[in-house]
């Protein structure tokens, strides 16, 4: 049973087509990147499929259920999650609050109890507050625990946000773009991050630049052109196919 399926996506602004009759398949555990040059509706895709964008036509399935244009957070609570391509973090709190935040829909969240402040609900609190310090601690994030969010380096804001994707323990992880700005050995560190991910069960569906990451930690990879499907397969595959090539540096690389 595949865990995402896509089928015949397409999502046009006026008369501009962004994505045209996309079909593809993610099965369980797996990195699944999706390239394309500038343009080419990656991450039209991603805001398709977490339901920031409702698709203009086609169909969405998550575990083999219809999510076709569910809200954010109803997709969050059937574990798919994700983070943009643009920081969005909270710098008003700390790095641990922001990853609390994640966790959210995993409490109780009615208002007398926690108005009252239940001994459940405080209970509650501190093991958010313990799950939040570890998850930190597991992306490398140990340091920052009581720093407030806003202090933060870039790189390091990249990790919290993917730590707040991750509190709300989700079964795929959609990451847009998470190598964007960083140095190449904050790109090491996110791609060490990814496969640890991958490896503990959460499936990652992937729109990023950086080839050298992609290519070197997807199981499968789709490419994209104008919105239209030009190809899939594995990295080697991908690497060699000439309409691919094609479609990156021209047309008469199909005949050199």
């Amino acid at each position: 049973m595949s865990l995402l399926r896509v089928e015949n996506l397409s999502k046009s602004f006026g008369g501009v087509t962004a994505v045209a009759d996309l079909s593809f398949t993610i099965e369980p555990g797996a990195i699944y990147s999706i390239i394309g040059p500038n343009g080419a509706g990656k991450t039209t895709v991603i805001n398709l499929i977490s339901g920031i964008f409702r698709p203009s036509s086609g169909r969405i399935f998550f575990e083999d259920q219809d999510v076709t244009g569910l809200p954010p957070y109803e997709l969050a609570g059937r574990g798919l999650s994700r983070i943009f391509q643009n920081l969005q973090v909270f710098a008003n709190m700390t790095a641990l609050e922001n990853v609390m935040v994640g966790y959210h829909l995993h409490c109780d969240r009615r208002f007398l109890p926690a108005l009252l402040r239940l001994p459940h609900i405080v209970r509650g609190d501190a093991a958010c507050r313990d799950f939040a310090a570890e998850l930190m601690a597991s992306v490398g994030l140990g340091d920052y625990v009581h720093a407030e969010a806003s202090m933060l380096p870039y790189g390091a804001l990249k990790r919290l946000e993917i730590a707040r994707a991750l509190a709300t323990r989700p079964k795929m992880l959609l990451l847009d773009e998470p190598a964007a700005g960083l140095n190449p050995a904050e790109t090491d560190a996110i791609d060490g991050l990814i496969k640890g991910i991958a490896e503990s069960g959460v499936t990652v569906l992937l729109v990023e630049h950086d080839m050298r990451l992609v290519m070197g930690i997807s199981d499968r990879i789709l490419v994209l052109d104008h919105g239209r499907w030009l190809a899939s397969g594995t990295a080697q595959e991908v690497r060699r196919n000439p309409e691919v090539v094609a479609a990156y540096l021209g047309g008469d690389a199909r005949e050199r």
